[in-house]
């Protein structure tokens, strides 16, 4: 069954999680077909140049994972999941192509991490956040107990991660959960809008934005080297030449990702 749409149009991958009847919630096989979309089309393929990802209905981004199918595992079942789900939303954290969430309703549990996963949040009125493991005997799997600190900050994330509390997207916003807040009817369009202008700048050096940023969380990576790096690797970039040539000629450039 799929549990992914797919829509490809003018650069943009969107990709809608389709379990409407269950709130979106992340079972382990919408999770492996995720994983094979980034590997085999949004990875490789040129054509595809940012991506974004959003919940089908208008209830739910993604309402955690699926409990039900999770109830019955012990420890080292527990621990495979987790790690199956971090190598699935760290392939989506590094991606070299930008990746935005189109929050449009409640963004729970899983659903939350998958949404920290993503590089930019933008979030309908409508939309809801939360982390509500404690209350099942549990704690986040898939990489709140990292992400979210590093988002709004270790004592607002410790604060929402053990009380399991719920908070609107005003707050969330407040907090630095999420970019921008939109009316519902305003949200793919200002996703849209904010993907085409990251498109028009050079490919390659958006890649290498996202890995000097993501380089600052990893362990045994030392952000200011990864900097130095990239940077000096653009030089060596087609686009390069043809940013500073174009700004030198008062021209708009046209990049190739070359």
């Amino acid at each position: 069954m799929n549990y992914l749409l797919l829509e490809e149009k003018d650069g943009i991958l969107t990709i809608t999680l389709n379990r409407p009847e269950a709130l979106n919630a992340l079972n382990i096989a919408l999770l492996s077909e995720l994983k094979k979309v980034f590997d085999q089309q949004v990875y490789p393929d040129k054509n595809i140049r940012g991506v974004i990802i959003t919940g089908s209905g208008n209830k739910a981004f993604a309402a955690g994972a699926d409990i039900a199918e999770f109830a019955g595992f012990d420890g080292e079942e527990g621990e495979a999941m987790s790690r199956d789900g971090h190598w699935v939303f760290n392939t989506i954290e590094q991606s070299p192509k930008p990746v935005i969430a189109a929050i449009n309703g409640f963004s729970l549990g899983g659903g939350n991490e998958l949404a920290m996963a993503c590089h930019i949040r933008i979030a309908s009125t409508k939309a809801r956040f939360g982390q509500p493991e404690v209350n099942l005997g549990l704690i986040p799997g898939y990489g709140a107990t990292q992400r979210l600190p590093q988002l709004i900050g270790k004592g607002k994330a410790l604060e929402l991660l053990m009380t399991a509390g719920i908070i609107k997207a005003d707050e969330a916003l407040r907090l630095g959960l999420v970019n921008q807040v939109v009316e519902p009817d305003e949200l793919m369009p200002t996703v849209v809008s904010m993907l085409q202008k990251i498109m028009s700048k050079a490919p390659l050096a958006i890649a290498r934005v996202i890995t000097c940023v993501n380089a600052f969380y990893e362990s045994g990576k030392d952000g200011f080297d990864e900097e130095c790096q990239q940077f000096g690797a653009s030089f060596d970039t087609r686009d390069f030449k043809a940013g500073t040539s174009a700004f030198l000629l008062k021209k708009q450039a046209e990049f190739k990702g070359e």
